[in-house]
């Protein structure tokens, strides 16, 4: 049954009004998608590749209507949903699908990355009629934060990287993935590091230099399935191995889609801070 004034959205753009509980929604942003699955939220369109095996089953009974990064416009209008979600990758196609039905900009980045996290999912909770279940999942995340960032506390700096094949980039505070830090209050080996949104370019001897006591390293080729030369690989070096995160075996690879892809998803972004706080926890 559809609900008069369902709820105030805060979207990336500003607050929209929705005026009635969607009945048919299509999502094109996977931390959205992420998030609106812990509500029990089936949509009724996708894309057509979900990065993500926990998000595979979502794929039954609904329309692939696209990708990523670019919604399928025919597909959508046959669709005729009455939401369309978009974030990130999809964000610059909120005009062409607004033509279609109405639409919103979920897009989440930056430092306060898990705040947003949090909003995002009480205005899901309260679009669909789900602020019992949002608030649970709230306080669920909230104790996951705190046994990471009980775990971080006292065990020296970390350095995120990424590597694209035999690349690498570094990610400080105020950088996309600077929410790390932030949220776990991990100090920085590099506080200076240039707060790019695609990081900073860095050679092995960056790494030695920088001695990080922790290293957390996303693969960007397992993220996207691209085949390319994995992380392991590319960081399996003499320098590398110079530096106290490798020697101490304290080097963590994180959950790569969940954290390139589907960053600020709420199932995503836990199963990251797991991944943190279980390495911190088992530090020598």
């Amino acid at each position: 049954m559809s609900v008069a004034h369902a709820a105030q959205i805060t979207t990336a753009r500003g607050q929209v009004d929705i005026a009635e509980q969607p009945q048919r929604v299509a999502v094109f942003d996977l931390a959205a998608l992420d998030t609106l699955d812990a509500l029990g939220i089936k949509p009724a369109g996708v894309p057509e590749k979900l990065y993500l095996p926990q998000l595979d089953h979502l794929k039954s009974g609904a329309e692939a209507v696209g990708n990523i990064f670019e919604p399928d416009l025919e597909a959508l209008s046959a669709l005729a949903p009455d939401l369309i979600v978009l974030g990130g990758r999809s964000s610059p196609k909120l005009e062409s699908t607004t033509r279609v039905a109405t639409s919103i900009d979920m897009t989440m980045d930056g430092d306060d990355l898990v705040e947003q996290a949090k909003h995002r999912l009480a205005d899901y909770g309260a679009l669909f009629g789900k602020q019992a279940e949002a608030q649970v999942i709230t306080y669920e995340l909230d104790k996951v934060i705190e046994t990471a960032r009980t775990a971080v506390a006292g065990k020296g700096s970390g350095l995120i990287v990424m590597t694209n094949g035999p690349k690498v980039t570094a990610y400080g505070p105020g950088s996309r993935f600077g929410w790390v830090h932030t949220t776990l209050d991990l100090p920085p080996t590099v506080p200076d590091m240039q707060a790019a949104t695609h990081g900073e370019a860095i050679s092995f001897e960056f790494i030695r230099k920088a001695n990080p006591d922790w290293l957390l390293v996303v693969d960007r080729a397992a993220a996207i399935s691209s085949g390319e030369q994995g992380a392991r690989a590319t960081l399996d070096n003499e320098l590398v191995a110079g530096t106290t995160a490798w020697k101490k075996g304290q080097v963590i690879y994180l959950p790569a889609a969940d954290f390139y892809i589907a960053a600020g998803g709420i199932q995503a972004t836990t199963r990251v801070l797991s991944a943190i706080g279980e390495a911190f926890s088992s530090a020598r």
